[in-house]
């Protein structure tokens, strides 16, 4: 399982960017995958979970309203679309899928396997 992030950078604030996150060796539409963040000095949070189906979903309550996910099944890529992107949303963005079959909810230690990261930096 491999997992490339791409699509980070600075921003300017109430901007927006699009993350993708591609994977190889596996296909995306048969496991959760998750998008995280960690900023420097913070523990690494969940943004946003969606399951296999795309009937589940999480979204924190810091970015609801504001980011969304999509996928592109012949692509085998999931889009992180972040708008009204703020200083606080700087962070290194991580995508990682949970391999259990199931969702179980979008916590940090539920994934198997993680993209090696992104960075998105807001500032004016």
């Amino acid at each position: 399982v491999q997992l490339v992030e791409s699509g980070g950078g600075f921003v300017q604030p109430g901007g927006s960017l699009i993350l993708s996150c591609t994977a190889s060796r596996f296909t995306l539409d048969v496991f959760v995958i998750g998008w995280f963040r960690q900023a420097p000095g913070k523990q690494r949070e969940a943004v946003l979970c969606i399951s296999s189906s795309g009937s589940n979903k999480y979204y924190a309550d810091s970015v609801k309203g504001r980011f969304t996910t999509s996928r592109e099944y012949d692509k085998n890529t999931v889009f992180l679309q972040m708008n009204s992107l703020k200083s606080e949303d700087t962070a290194d963005y991580y995508c990682g899928t949970d391999t259990s079959g199931r969702y179980r909810g979008c916590e940090w230690y539920l994934i198997d396997y993680w993209g090696k990261g992104t960075l998105v930096n807001v500032s004016s």
